[in-house]
């Protein structure tokens, strides 16, 4: 993992970089509009209010899990004790991320996706809200953790989510056979370089025309950075979109060149 002020600099480079998340300068119409239509964080999310309500009362829940941690990134180390609280502050993406993923599948029409690392259910909990989304297997490590988030999507009513615990090599063959074709991918559980590649590619072999890949944190490690050049390059990749935080992979053939757009979000 890149120190605090290195990923600080890298943010400010990208700032001061990447083109207006308004849209301007954008020539691709289909980009272009996803950056009007997904990218504007003031647009509604219907079931924001509830899941950020869970996120507040996660943030002073003093539960202890015992956690194993299966790879770079995750919310705590080998055999960890952690609250529930630290784990909320630290491990769950932030809520205009969370609002992002369910515009995003919403935008896109998604009907199924496959999550690469639930932790307390928050992500999990955007997408599954998405308006026609049928299915959401989500993928996680640590049982503990695993358990709590299944607490919470009870307690918000998610009939759709559908869970698989275990290391992701094992746990993702079993998920793509159950879900051949997903409509989206987000891949959020292990911030490594050769884990990502191999993640990629094995969902690779089950993407669509429509099919979307998000990676969480691609700018976290020069691993993860070189693991985002790579997939930027892969020969089935026509689009791709940087918002730092997030990478967002597109093949749909409409792309005849391959573009790639750095965006501020």
């Amino acid at each position: 993992m890149y120190s605090l002020p290195a990923i600080a600099l890298k943010y400010l480079r990208y700032r001061m970089t990447a083109s207006s998340g308004r849209g301007h300068g954008i020539h691709s119409p289909f980009v272009y509009d996803l950056t009007r239509k997904v990218l504007d964080d003031r647009l509604p999310v219907d079931a924001s209010g509830r899941i950020e309500a869970l996120r507040k009362r996660l943030r002073h829940d003093r539960r202890v899990l015992h956690v194993e941690d299966l790879g770079a990134g995750s919310v705590a180390g080998v055999g960890a004790v952690r609250a529930v609280a630290d784990i909320a502050r630290s491990a769950a993406k932030p809520a205009r991320y969370g609002r992002l993923l369910h515009r995003t599948a919403a935008y896109l029409g998604c009907r199924s996706a496959i999550e690469l690392g639930t932790s307390l259910g928050l992500s999990t909990c955007y997408l599954a809200t998405v308006p026609g989304m049928q299915e959401v297997l989500t993928l996680e490590g640590s049982e503990a953790v695993l358990r709590a988030a299944e607490e919470h999507f009870r307690e918000m009513g998610l009939s759709n989510v559908r869970t698989l615990r275990g290391d992701f090599f094992q746990t993702l063959g079993q998920a793509l056979s159950e879900m051949p074709h997903p409509a989206l991918v987000f891949f959020d559980g292990n911030h490594r370089y050769e884990p990502t590649m191999a993640y990629f590619r094995q969902c690779l072999a089950h993407a669509g025309e429509g099919t979307v890949f998000i990676f969480d944190d691609i700018h976290w490690s020069a691993g993860m950075e070189k693991a985002w050049d790579e997939i930027r390059h892969h020969p089935r990749v026509r689009c791709t979109i940087d918002l730092f935080f997030l990478g967002i992979v597109l093949f749909r053939s409409e792309f005849r060149e391959k573009q790639h757009f750095t965006i501020r979000y």
